[in-house]
């Protein structure tokens, strides 16, 4: 990505840019944390440069997004030895909507913005989404996110990569593919009114009706990460879905279940003594729940802190 030329004001040019490396590396990471170590190490490398570097590069955007996204792309080939031994299933820290839980509609801020708080909540945070990008390969991962989500040129990917813009264009089509098999996303208003059946549902512990509102063939996917209870492998079957979660609402006494937007669609969200100690996402197919992602980890609810 462009980095030859001469401008001044590097500066104020680079303090602009945190928002945007914040979005890139989320979607690549899957995890808000991790986003922000990125994107915190790449403006360490900028700020380690000389100022006489600086002035030649043209476009410090574009510097710090290269870099960001080769960072993330250590990260990313790191990872599959990091979740190997991560305790159960590993799940993208799911995201909040900040409006809905600061009083002020998010006109106000004291101290320091939360990363999460940067993040555009769009189609390509959706947890679906995520969750088939990280069936991908790191190269074919950063590939598609850059072009197909950013719509970064195949020239510019190439120096992320260390590839030709011919191969960065076949990783993108082959992630592509992996994309294509996902169903249609459904309206919002019917995955809110599913999502709210399905809350009423478990709060009543009506197992008939949470079988209805569930695929015969739906799978619940559960991340505790060791640090909370959870399912260590996926509950696969509507039956038996709703079965666990009436089990669960007899164990949790106390627990306050709300409607919340997470990564963007509507979702659920568990309380306790008012710490959110559960976030679930959902997809819908058919007006019935076909996947639910259930993330616990408390490691992975930070932004959710009230």
């Amino acid at each position: 990505m462009g980095t030859v030329g001469s401008t001044g004001g590097k500066a104020g040019e680079t303090v602009g840019e945190r928002r945007q490396l914040i979005n890139v590396a989320y979607r690549l990471l899957g995890s808000v944390t991790e986003a922000e170590d990125a994107v915190q190490d790449a403006y360490a490398r900028w700020y380690a440069l000389p100022r006489d570097r600086q002035e030649e590069i043209l476009s410090p955007g574009a510097w710090l997004t290269t870099v960001t996204s080769r960072i993330c792309l250590d990260v990313l080939g790191s990872a599959r030895a990091r979740r190997e031994r991560y305790v159960g299933a590993w799940l993208p820290e799911p995201l909040p909507d900040r409006t809905e839980w600061d009083p002020t509609g998010g006109t106000v801020r004291t101290g320091p913005a939360d990363p999460a708080d940067q993040i555009v909540l769009d189609e390509s945070v959706a947890m679906a989404f995520l969750v088939v990008l990280e069936s991908m390969t790191p190269a074919e991962r950063v590939a598609f996110v850059l072009h197909d989500v950013f719509r970064y040129p195949f020239a510019e990917i190439a120096g992320v990569l260390g590839r030709t813009p011919a191969a960065c264009k076949q990783l993108a089509a082959s992630a592509r593919r992996r994309v294509s098999g996902t169903p249609a996303p459904v309206a919002a208003n019917t995955r809110s009114d599913v999502v709210r059946q399905v809350k009423e549902a478990w709060q009543t512990k009506d197992i008939a009706t949470l079988v209805d509102l569930l695929d015969p063939d739906a799978v619940m996917t559960a991340d505790g990460g060791g640090l909370a209870g959870s399912v260590l492998r996926p509950v696969e079957g509507g039956t038996r879905i709703a079965q666990y979660m009436a089990a669960i609402a007899d164990r949790a006494p106390g627990l306050e279940l709300l409607e919340r937007s997470v990564n963007g669609v509507p979702g659920l969200v568990a309380r306790r003594a008012g710490v959110v100690v559960t976030v679930a996402s959902f997809d819908v197919g058919d007006g019935r729940v076909t996947r639910i992602w259930v993330v616990r980890n408390p490691e992975k609810l930070r932004p959710w802190a009230l």
